[in-house]
């Protein structure tokens, strides 16, 4: 970003719902923020836990720590100090709750106690070359602990995910080739930087000289107006049909989060724009990508396997984009074997090297039903094309002598719900007997994460609890 601040400074950087910069006075914004950190003690060894509503102030604070040499922890601006002292615990952390100044002023910072010695901070980007920035700063690596983000799953408390340098900026070259992004492209980032889906699309703009798209949330209403400027878009499956409706000079959509709905592609297609969509997860960062409709292969260096026998193995891989672990020893699903290789539990169907890698779902969500597995997103994939379904979310109801049976939620926002007898027909001509849902329901709107994802474990927990938001289907 800093490269691009001295060969272009004129050149529009970010636009946010407070206004916009040009890569010059981004980068005099952020040295100065920096400078201010510094001179409050905030370095190497510190942790900076950021919570701010404005997309562009909480980017120039995650890069100002960056710069003093502490690891920024990108939270929830909603979050309180009770909230943030759960989720970062045992990990003390300064918070960053108010927009940084451009120079330093009299009022400190709270005290900075040091971080898990075992995890030490370090910069995300390579210190500006001016001997009146801030002081003792060391030169950066590609293999410093520089990133930290929140990962939580569908519910439950967060979990401070570490990586290195290089496991975001050394992909940036590999995601320019496969979606043809460059410094001319303007791109839509709408979505709240605590994900880090959008945390890393904002970062991999600035890395790249294009300009940045920064609502800070989905933009509704003024969607239209940011697709008349944006020529790519960083976003979840469920929101691609919105963008379709109106792609305005869109070009390039890079899909993340969960697999593409049916039609989804070729809906694209007819609107000129292309999809490149791509699996990965928070710990994992790019696994496989599927630039042509014709399914996910491995990213560039990544190496996968899937692990077990029958029709169903655990995806494991080994790239140089993986995360280092959690901080504070947190409990979480990413294990590492002795020679490198990694895995959250995702499902997926046998696997040859470099052929096409077919997910099925998270394991830890699958439903055990009369002695019969169950894959969640299995079951989705076939409802999803009822007339009628906006979403649809699978989860095992409790059954006393089968254990569980499925049951699906569907989201139906419109005035009247799709009829239950062609939601069983088109279950019966597209699942197997134990993947059919023995009870239906009905939901105006579902719980979904920062990441725009259905909240299963929430809507699990809602239903359980007899929410009655949530409608039997008669």
């Amino acid at each position: 970003m800093l490269t691009h601040a001295a060969e272009q400074p004129s050149r529009l950087a970010v636009r946010g719902p407070g206004g916009e910069l040009t890569y010059a006075r981004l980068a005099d914004r952020i040295e100065g923020a920096a400078r201010h950190l510094a001179d409050n003690g905030l370095g190497p060894g510190v942790t900076a836990a950021i919570g701010l509503a404005d997309p562009v102030d909480l980017l120039i604070a995650v890069l100002a720590a960056d710069l003093a040499g502490a690891t920024p922890l990108v939270g929830d601006h909603t979050w309180d100090r009770d909230r943030w002292t759960t989720v970062t615990a045992p990990l003390p952390a300064v918070p960053i709750t108010t927009p940084l100044p451009a120079a330093p002023i009299a009022a400190p910072l709270p005290a900075t106690p040091p971080m898990d010695a075992s995890l030490p901070a370090a910069p995300l980007a390579a210190p500006l070359p001016d001997p009146a920035g801030p002081t003792g700063r060391r030169r950066a690596r590609p293999d410093d602990l520089a990133w930290a983000c929140f990962s939580s799953g569908s519910t439950g408390r967060p979990r401070a995910i570490v990586r290195t340098r290089a496991s975001w900026t050394g992909s940036y070259h590999h995601l320019n080739a496969l979606t043809g992004i460059g410094p001319d492209d303007v791109v839509l980032v709408p979505g709240p930087l605590v994900s880090s889906l959008y945390a890393f699309a904002a970062l991999h703009t600035l890395a790249t000289g294009a300009t940045a798209l920064l609502p800070g949330r989905w933009p509704g209403r003024a969607l239209a107006d940011h697709l008349a400027e944006a020529s790519v878009v960083h976003l979840v499956p469920h929101r691609l049909p919105d963008v379709l409706e109106r792609p305005g000079s869109l070009r390039v959509a890079v899909v993340g989060g969960a697999a593409l709905a049916p039609g989804a592609r070729q809906a694209a297609e007819r609107a000129g724009v292309r999809v490149v969509a791509y699996y990965g997860a928070t710990e994992l960062s790019f696994v496989a990508a599927d630039t042509d409709g014709r399914g996910l292969r491995p990213f560039p260096e990544a190496e996968i396997e899937v692990r077990g026998e029958g029709p169903l193995g655990e995806v494991w891989v080994r790239s140089p984009w993986l995360a280092e672990g959690y901080l504070g020893a947190a409990a979480g699903p990413l294990r590492r074997d002795e020679d490198g290789w990694v895995s959250v539990g995702d499902v997926a169907e046998p696997y040859r090297a470099g052929g096409v890698l077919r997910v099925r779902g998270r394991g830890d969500g699958a439903i055990q039903t009369g002695g019969a597995t169950v894959v969640p997103e299995d079951v989705e994939e076939v409802l999803r094309k009822v007339p009628g379904v906006a979403d649809v979310v699978v989860v095992g109801s409790p059954h006393p002598s089968l254990g569980a049976v499925v049951a699906a939620v569907i989201e139906t926002p419109f005035s009247e719900s799709p009829r239950r007898a062609l939601l069983e027909e088109t279950a019966r001509g597209g699942l197997d007997w134990a993947q059919r849902p023995r009870r239906w329901y009905t939901v105006p709107e579902l719980p979904r994460t920062p990441t725009g994802k259905p909240a299963r474990a929430l809507v699990a927990a809602r239903l359980a609890s007899g929410d009655p938001a949530i409608r039997r289907l008669a």
